[in-house]
């Protein structure tokens, strides 16, 4: 049988580099983002590769729009096999003084209505798949509530971590597995803003690494990899580091 996956935000960082992965292991790859033109040149550099794509534009924040997609993908596809929720972002920072509803609820929708409200969507068809995964995205914010201004995404990528327990719990009786991976600091777009404005402080962030190193989407991706893999059959609810050590310092 077809082996398929869906990874949301797959047009740039650890997202591309999953769609890369999967589909160099024989997967076709549904990918999705709301950035067309991007969309384009990264399906011509699959299609490159000889990985079988199809791309969805659909803006995870917003119900209706994912309601909406999956009318279309559930009409085409019969089962999945891995859903990796990889969309998400700071989506800005503001302290909780100086919060405003709007602000909290977009990053809130960014970052965990979005794993929710898709995961409904694809449960299933991952109780047709074979070994079906899902892998979330939690982040060291998680635990050390974020960053300046950042107290908002934290909770949001805290709510991940509980809701992927919470989903491993629903979902096991029908041998869907749910674990979620936690990266440090990933050399990706994610950072964009304070290499330009301030390198000095991004590389400064180094020292509380104990590689001495940013992490590569690439080593995300195959961590992902292992988690949807046969190997990781046993595995499921569990929150996987991904930071060199990061929070050991």
């Amino acid at each position: 049988m077809e082996k398929i996956a869906l990874i949301t935000g797959a047009t740039d960082g650890m997202g591309l580099a999953c769609a890369k992965l999967f589909g160099k292991n024989g997967y076709t790859v549904i990918i999705n983002g709301i950035v067309d033109e991007q969309a384009v040149a990264v399906q011509k550099d699959l299609n490159d590769l000889g990985i079988k794509n199809e791309y969805y534009h659909f803006d995870v924040t917003k119900e209706k729009e994912i309601k909406a997609a999956f009318v279309k993908i559930k009409a085409k596809y019969d089962h999945l096999d891995v859903l990796i929720n990889n969309a998400g972002g700071l989506g800005g920072r503001k302290k909780f003084e100086e919060m405003d509803m709007e602000f909290f609820r977009f990053v809130m929708a960014l970052n965990f209505d979005s794993a929710v409200f898709i995961t409904k969507e694809c449960i299933p068809l991952l109780k047709k798949g074979t070994n079906a995964s899902i892998i979330n995205y939690a982040s060291n914010a998680a635990w050390n509530g974020g960053g300046p201004g950042a107290g908002i995404y934290g909770a949001s990528k805290a709510a991940v971590v509980t809701a992927t327990r919470a989903m491993a719990k629903e979902l096991a009786p029908f041998n869907i597995r749910v674990n979620a991976v936690s990266p440090g600091t990933i050399d990706t777009h994610f950072h964009d803003n304070i290499k330009k404005t301030n390198p000095q402080v991004f590389e400064s962030w180094k020292k509380n690494i104990l590689l001495g190193r940013f992490g590569r989407p690439e080593e995300v991706a195959s961590v992902i990899k292992f988690l949807c893999s046969e190997d990781a059959s046993f595995i499921t609810g569990e929150i996987v580091q991904i930071n060199g050590g990061q929070d050991f310092l």
